[in-house]
């Protein structure tokens, strides 16, 4: 089996990431449905709709952080699919709405269910990752959120021919988050948990079994043992001298300094501003003149424009150039791209300049690229992987809630209301953050992490566990490379 049921594994699991994407997206396309628009009694640029989406992202900040406690008792796994039953709820409500109260109430559920998948995800298949593929296989990620939102836009535009009296143009793609539902509650019965969260739990020989199933390919016994004897050994040092619960992170110097990084890289994500763009991308190309059945059509364009570059990516660049270098490309061109929209906006801000319009659509169209060759996929990969094992689960729940879901919540309520009243002034938010914060701090803060293993990424942050390991442990079957730099840390203190 080895890297092709590894990989297997990592792109199933991602059906929780194509659930993020569908449901993220999903209402782009439906709040501008007709019929949609007249059973509530709305605008697209109301406090309503701005409440629709903010309720999801407020659902998952609940979800994320309710992950941290579900991935330590019940295994990540499980987290998965314990998300997809919420989200199968959240679906049926949202589908079968009569009034405002079930839409706000499905959107909740919806987002509570993605908030507990989009920490986990990335954390399973993390964990079950071969070091020289993990940027692949985690990046698969953001590739099926990006699929998600591609999908969610044409079931949107096909549902949208439907006659303007026809509730089907908004509760199909509304009902149709169920099918991935399924697909993830029956599906996942058929892979296994990951081995360090076996071996937390004391599952050895299992831990053993999933190691040979993932990376066994006939020649390397010793690597299997020596990874084995590394993660055991790690985890033993961590679980003999730390204590349970959240306050740890919070409390030892090494383990608040990654919870940092790996929160700042979700914010600094939802500060390039793409998930505004992804929410209400169809209030700017209105904003551009481009309205009716033609504003769904680009959106659809657009949204099958990401997916293309995440997988160019994360197969040929993410697991060759690391991940610091993506990220000040990254925020270097989505800035410029801003910028550059600002521009054209301020110049033709009633959407009648047709030459200016296309070069608006080119320049968010150039955000969404930029965004999926360094942000999209790394953030998920270094957040994954800058958390130790002890503070994994709830370090990934607190990084997701807050520094995702929370600041998303944030925007997704204001963001109709400032694209309606200060229009293309609104995009200086996002590129005033990136100069001033974003580009300063992954300089000289983030950390380099690809191809090195989750262990000896403990080396990166400066100590093993808690800045030592018990006198002893013994160091048999692990990595030369983390014994000799363990060594020098020794030596230097």
């Amino acid at each position: 089996m080895g890297k092709y049921f590894n990989i297997a594994l990592a792109v199933f699991a991602a059906t929780g990431s194509f659930l993020f994407g569908y449901d993220a997206g999903v209402m782009t396309e439906v709040i501008q449905s007709p019929n949609f628009l007249a059973f509530f009694a709305t605008i697209p640029t109301s406090p309503i709709i701005g409440a629709i989406n903010s309720v999801f992202s407020g659902g998952a900040v609940f979800g994320s952080l309710m992950g941290g406690l579900t991935m330590d008792r019940f295994g990540r796994r499980t987290t998965v699919q314990i998300g997809a039953f919420i989200c199968l709820i959240g679906a049926i409500l949202q589908s079968a709405a009569q009034n405002l109260a079930m839409i706000l109430v499905g959107r909740v559920f919806a987002g509570w269910a993605v908030g507990l998948m989009s920490m986990s995800v990335p954390v399973y298949q993390s964990e079950c990752a071969h070091p020289k593929i993990r940027g692949l296989i985690v990046g698969l990620t953001q590739q099926m959120i990006g699929v998600g939102f591609t999908v969610s836009t044409w079931i949107g535009y096909g549902s949208a021919q439907a006659a303007a009296s026809s509730s089907l143009q908004w509760r199909f793609p509304l009902a149709f988050q169920a099918v991935p539902c399924i697909i993830l509650l029956v599906g996942l019965l058929g892979f296994p948990e990951s081995p360090r969260q076996l071996i937390e739990k004391d599952r050895d020989d299992e831990a053993m079994g999933v190691l040979r199933k993932l990376h066994y390919d006939g020649t390397n016994d010793d690597w299997i043992l020596s990874e084995y004897n590394e993660i055991k050994a790690t985890i033993a040092a961590e679980k003999a001298i730390t204590a349970p619960g959240w306050k740890p992170m919070f409390t030892v110097p090494q383990w608040r300094t990654r919870l940092i990084h790996a929160t700042l890289v979700q914010v600094f994500t939802q500060l390039t501003g793409i998930n505004v763009i992804g929410y209400y991308q169809t209030i700017m190309y209105n904003a551009l003149g481009i309205t009716g059945n033609r504003n769904l059509l680009v959106t659809g364009i657009y949204n099958i424009v990401g997916p293309l570059a995440i997988l160019v990516f994360i197969i040929f660049l993410v697991d060759r150039v690391g991940r610091r270098k993506p990220l000040l490309f990254g925020t270097i061109g989505i800035t410029i791209a801003l910028i550059c929209e600002a521009a054209i906006n301020s110049q033709n801000t009633d959407g009648t300049r047709r030459g200016l319009s296309g070069a608006g659509v080119f320049f968010l169209f150039c955000v969404n690229v930029i965004f999926s060759l360094s942000w999209g996929p790394v953030s998920w990969v270094y957040m994954s992987e800058v958390m130790p094992m002890p503070i994994r689960a709830k370090g990934s729940a607190f990084a997701t809630g807050i520094g995702n879901w929370l600041v998303s919540t944030f925007f997704a309520q204001v963001s109709p209301i400032a694209l309606g009243t200060i229009v293309w002034k609104y995009y200086f938010v996002f590129v005033a953050f990136n100069i001033l914060v974003t580009l300063p701090t992954v300089y000289f803060v983030f950390k380099e992490t690809k191809q090195t293993s989750l262990e000896e990424i403990d080396l990166l942050f400066g100590e093993r566990a808690l800045g030592t390991l018990p006198a002893e442990l013994d160091f048999k079957g692990t990595s030369e490379t983390l014994q000799q730099v363990y060594k020098e840390k020794v030596s230097d203190a």
